[in-house]
């Protein structure tokens, strides 16, 4: 009996463990096919792979693998990389941007909120580190507390920025040669945010579970304990699920090209010619609606020198071959502004300067604990 027993036990424990082990490869497995197939979900190495050829015969064109730093003088590293959004934003006329204020490493709460109180800045606000990229600890903040325990888990330097509620978040890339006084919008982006439509019966998981880019991000929306995966979503309703406009937390990119005429460009042209040393970029901006945009009613949430990208080209079903061929224009563009402004006297980095700036950052990020 004892024996009968022992041989049970075993046997519905070899069956569970079986049943859990299937069920995470089949969610492993999901995962990877939709990875896979979808190209917009490849790493960055592969994305690049092809067009970082054409970038190393315009290294060899430069004489310099460190070009991109001249593109835009004015900017730490060109904004390939590791550059302060705190000293970008301190060249953009501050009609064009949120409030934003900087809590420098070692500051605490008190420190902050003076901050706050001194520029007219209430919650709820963004926070993120003042050199980060594609979202890297971006939070929403409501209240003291959650600022408190922002400091505590992310002691490097970054920003508080007012919260704008506008309903159209994009991105415009644009360039212009130094030497010329017409420049080029080369990109229109509109962001929708990861979100799901409720039918009235399934909860927010199960929603969840039928929408593979929600999909991809199931790990950290478990996480999120605002959300209540549980709830049942009346038909017909939006649920977003992440407020960002950040592909690599679920965001999708809309190819908005069409919108592209002498007007838009003309704005841009004005808003860029306010920017000392700055030729070649994306701006992350919210307006209320594309009527405004072109009155310029607009607020700048990020600007983003080398090392952006045409963001259209994420468009789910965008081709990958007519994505390269859009990377490798850019590069051209960026060539063209980085020698430009080195043949009247702006330096290439020197290799010295790159692996300095390597170090410091991977020292940046190992200094924040909680991700």
């Amino acid at each position: 009996m004892i024996n009968i027993t022992a041989r049970t036990i075993n046997e519905n424990l070899f069956n569970s463990l079986m049943l859990r082990w299937m069920q995470e490869m089949k969610y492993w497995l999901r995962i990877k096919y939709i990875e896979i197939f979808h190209w917009e979900y490849w790493p960055m190495w592969l994305v690049y792979l092809p067009v970082s050829f054409y970038y190393l015969w315009l290294c060899v064109k430069a004489r310099s693998f460190f070009f991109f730093s001249a593109a835009n003088p004015t900017i730490e590293t060109g904004g390939m990389f590791f550059e302060s959004k705190w000293d970008i934003f301190k060249l953009i006329p501050q009609q064009y941007y949120p409030l934003t204020a900087i809590v420098w490493a070692g500051e605490d709460i008190d420190a902050a909120l003076l901050k706050m109180e001194a520029i007219g800045l209430s919650f709820p606000v963004i926070a993120k580190p003042d050199r980060g990229e594609r979202g890297w600890c971006v939070e929403i903040i409501n209240n003291t507390e959650a600022l408190k325990n922002y400091i505590t888990r992310i002691p490097v330097d970054f920003l508080i920025q007012q919260y704008i509620s506008l309903p159209v978040e994009m991105s415009i890339f644009y360039y212009r040669n130094p030497s010329k006084q017409k420049g080029v919008i080369t990109s229109v982006t509109k962001k929708e945010y990861l979100k799901v439509a409720g039918d009235g019966n399934a909860t927010l998981l199960q929603l969840i579970m039928k929408h593979d880019r929600a999909f991809l991000q199931l790990e950290k929306l478990k996480k999120n304990t605002a959300i209540n995966l549980h709830k049942i979503v009346a038909k017909g309703e939006q649920e977003v699920l992440v407020p960002f406009g950040n592909h690599v937390r679920g965001a999708m990119f809309l190819d908005e090209g069409h919108i592209i005429d002498n007007e838009l460009t003309q704005l841009f042209d004005h808003i860029s010619k306010q920017i000392p040393g700055f030729y070649y970029g994306r701006f992350d901006l919210k307006c209320s609606s594309m009527e405004d945009l072109r009155k310029g009613k607009l607020s700048i949430l990020e600007l983003n020198g080398s090392g952006a990208e045409p963001a259209h080209i994420y468009q789910p079903g965008f081709s990958f071959f007519k994505a390269q061929a859009v990377l490798a224009r850019h590069y051209a563009m960026m060539y063209a502004a980085a020698k430009a402004n080195h043949d009247t006297g702006t330096p290439y980095m020197t290799l010295q300067s790159y692996r300095a700036t390597k170090a410091a950052e991977k020292l940046y990020k190992q200094q924040v604990l909680v991700l």
